[in-house]
């Protein structure tokens, strides 16, 4: 029997026309689209019509759309290049971000304060994984250079009011940068209404390839290269593009657009099928808000089992999903997301995630799987080392 996959948070399939729409450039259409050659202007042209997809789907300026290798790189680019930007023209030396953010964010955060001299505020989130907005703006200064709030949680799914913080943090002058990883595709995104100055994106988590991502940079926003070259990429991201990666993240966009009024509340279906059956099994509580959640992210905790455990027994019965434990097996430390809300240390702590090849009959099945896991764990001592 095929596996039930439910780990469409950590990376989704390439959708067929994607792969259809990279394969000229991985084989006869090669060029270096920095080449002046006839070769090189055809590639150049398919990452421009890649760059008019992005921004056609996030409602921006092609111009302020820049290819980088991922999520984690356009985090860094942000986060790293407008903090450096600001304190070269003066305008500060203090980061303010949350407790649950993207590791990307949050080291990269660190290692200004730790090597460059920036002082970080991180705001802490409730119980419900929600930061408070008018905490967040209150620990915003006169000489804040950046504030990095993502737009959904990359484990518990929920979605942050970046509608209240974005407007507020205008008017102050002080730039917005959001991961918005995890919520692309997913839930309609306003750079506009939120007045996002930087945005990133990662093409795998939408049924695009791996190895390319997204940082959108608005035009009137410096920031300081992290990586030195060629100048590709308005000087901003230097390197050879990768041309196929980039037309698979333009056709991905376009699709994830496309289809976002039909696909977020199929998910949103599919979750809370999912949710009800999980939670209906004793000792199973939610991580996170449900209101302000990801239509397709269920997280939740179950006493009397430990995580790695019930994740071997779920992938055993052919159900793939993960693994945030607070203190799971193995793990060098506790999940921060976990912390920041105060999730219970003693259980394990997994994550289902519904994706574009989800049906309603992956879902029963996943609970059924789910409900003969914990069962067998919890009669055989929970799996505890």
């Amino acid at each position: 029997m095929a596996t039930v996959y439910l780990d469409h948070a950590a990376t989704t399939p390439p959708d067929p026309a994607v792969l259809a729409a990279m394969r000229p450039y991985q084989e006869d259409r090669f060029g270096n689209p920095s080449s002046l050659h006839a070769a090189g202007r055809a590639a150049r042209a398919a990452v421009e019509a890649a760059r008019e997809q992005v921004a056609g789907a996030l409602g921006c300026d092609p111009l302020e759309v820049l290819f980088t290798s991922g999520g984690t790189e356009a985090d860094n680019q942000a986060v790293k290049g407008i903090a450096w930007a600001a304190r070269e023209a003066g305008r500060g030396g203090h980061l303010v971000t949350t407790a649950i953010e993207h590791h990307a964010v949050i080291e990269s955060a660190e290692w200004l304060a730790g090597h460059a001299g920036f002082e970080v505020t991180v705001v802490p989130v409730g119980a419900d994984g929600v930061v408070d907005a008018e905490r967040l703006l209150a620990a915003v200064r006169d000489d804040t250079a950046l504030v990095s709030v993502m737009a959904a949680n990359n484990e518990i799914g929920t979605l942050q009011p970046l509608a209240d913080i974005g407007p507020a943090l205008a008017d102050r002058g002080v730039p917005l940068h959001t991961d918005a990883v995890q919520a692309f595709g997913r839930v309609p995104l306003d750079l506009d209404g939120w007045g996002a100055g930087a945005l990133a994106l990662s093409a795998h988590k939408f049924n695009g390839p791996k190895g390319v991502g997204v940082l959108v940079l608005r035009r009137d926003l410096a920031a300081t290269p992290v990586l030195h070259g060629g100048g590709q990429e308005r000087g901003v991201r230097s390197g050879t593009l990768n041309t196929a990666g980039i037309v698979g993240c333009g056709r991905a966009a376009a699709l994830a657009a496309a289809r976002l009024p039909d696909e977020a509340p199929r998910l949103a279906a599919l979750r809370d099928r999912l949710l009800d059956g999980l939670l209906a099994v004793d000792g199973v509580t939610l991580n996170g808000s449900r209101r302000r959640r990801l239509p397709h992210n269920a997280h939740v905790a179950v006493a009397g089992c430990d995580g790695e455990a019930l994740l071997c027994a779920l992938d055993a019965g052919g159900v793939a999903a993960s693994t945030g434990s607070a203190c799971q097996s193995g793990a060098a430390s506790p999940s921060h997301v976990l912390t920041a809300v105060g999730a219970p240390q003693d259980r394990a702590h997994i994550r289902l995630t519904c994706g574009r090849t989800t049906t309603p009959a992956d879902i029963d099945r996943a609970v059924d799987v789910f409900t003969d896991s914990v069962n067998r764990l919890r009669d055989a001592g929970g799996g505890f080392v």
